[in-house]
Formats: structure tokens, sequence, C-alpha cells
């Protein structure tokens, strides 16, 4: 759910976003795997992800830095824009587990006519592991120097 503009007046450090929760499943990762032209095996194929040493087919990290990515965008709004993004893929998430995307404020700052907002993403496992980390970076134009 796109929210139409974010009101950074009301923005602070510490902030959390609204968790998104993904159930992704092997039909996800499947079409995913096209549209991205990731062919790995251990995304589709069980019996090679496990001969890989993986309990069963795993989660692309792109799929889920594009989960981190919908997060922002949702949260940020339709005027706001994403200037950098990043992420570190730090362990596994199987299809039909729950995928927590989560993302906090670090830094609100005023540059000329713009806010830019810096948020740190991770996403967790069902146990509350942290599978993957990351940063963006977000410009929120003409927000003036109030």
């Amino acid at each position: 759910m796109t929210v139409a503009a974010l009101d950074v007046d009301t923005v602070r450090v510490g902030d959390a976003l609204p968790p998104a929760v993904h159930f992704p499943t092997p039909g996800q990762l499947v079409r995913y795997s096209g549209a991205a032209r990731d062919w790995s095996d251990i995304h589709f194929d069980p019996d090679h992800a496990r001969k890989r040493g993986f309990p069963g087919v795993i989660v692309q990290g792109l799929l889920k830095a594009a989960f981190l990515g919908e997060l922002v965008t949702d949260w940020a709004g339709s005027r706001s824009w994403v200037r950098r993004f990043a992420t570190r893929y730090r362990g596994i998430d199987l299809p039909g587990d729950p995928l927590v995307c989560r993302g906090t404020v670090t830094s609100v700052e005023r540059v000329l006519e713009e806010c830019w907002i810096e948020i740190e993403l991770w996403t967790e496992n069902r146990n509350g592991g942290v599978t993957t980390t990351g940063e963006a970076l977000v410009v929120v134009p003409g927000a003036g120097l109030s």
C-alpha cells in the first residue's frame, strides 16, 4: 500500500517502518528465476539444492532485496525517490516460511530544499534471525527548511 506523500516533519531517528511479511512460494521462486534470468538450480530444484547442502530450494537474495525495496518505497510514498539502496545476504530463507522485512530510520537531514532520510533494513526468518541486511537513502524533494 503506497502512501501519497511522506510527512517529513514527523519522521524521527529511531522510527520503525511498518513491517511487511512475505511468504515466498516455490512458484514465485520459479517465476522470479525467469524474470531475473537467475537459473541457479538451488532456487527451483529441491534435489539439486539438497545436494548443495541446503534443506531444499532457497529464496533468491535479489528477491529479498526486492521485498526490502518495496518496504522502503511503500513507506516513502510517491513523492519520494530512492537515491541509494544496498543489501548483503547473511543467511538463507525457505519458501513457505515467513520472511519479515523491517526498517528503522537512522538519519534525517535537510539538504537544500530536500529531506534526506537514511534507513537501516533487514529481513528476519521465522526464528527472528537476520538473513539480509541493507540500507537506503530516501530523498523527499521540496521538503523546505521548516
